[in-house]
């Protein structure tokens, strides 16, 4: 027999997510830290699936940014943790992680976009130094108040 605190009980839970504004917000503000730089990097968000909302190659960052920015964002929304984590793995001696299946940018420069303990995306950058790449996502994030 199903009771009113059953019922609370299995309540659907809602999450938040990114809307285009943010996506726009987060971008721009990228480009910004990176510009105000003289950084040529390629910027991308992703939303909490792994899934490309935004793709950016900035005037002179090299090709192969436009594939390890991605592969930074989603292993930062899917690991749910920055992407330098898995960078110190490796760097430590667990050779093996390279083996994990479906993670590509085990690189610093890809930060996951937390809302209230929830992670909602993730930016990755490449382009420059890892740690000037996660700078640069930081400052993107930053400009949606997280």
């Amino acid at each position: 027999m199903l009771t009113q605190n059953s019922l609370k009980k299995n309540t659907m839970k809602s999450k938040f997510t990114l809307e285009s504004a943010d996506i726009s917000a987060i971008a721009k503000a990228a480009e910004v830290e990176a510009t105000k730089n003289n950084w040529a990097v390629c910027i991308a968000i992703v939303d909490d699936g792994g899934h490309l909302l935004w793709l950016q190659r900035l005037d002179g960052a090299a090709p192969i940014s436009a594939h390890i920015a991605p592969a930074k964002a989603q292993t930062a929304a899917l690991g749910r943790r920055e992407s330098k984590v898995y960078e110190d793995i490796i760097n430590g001696g667990r050779y093996s992680f390279l083996t994990a299946p479906l993670i590509e940018g085990m690189l610093e420069g890809g930060v996951p976009i937390v809302k209230d303990g929830q992670v909602i995306g993730a930016v990755g950058v490449s382009g420059v130094k890892s740690s000037e790449d996660a700078q640069i996502a930081k400052a993107g994030i930053a400009a949606i108040g997280l």
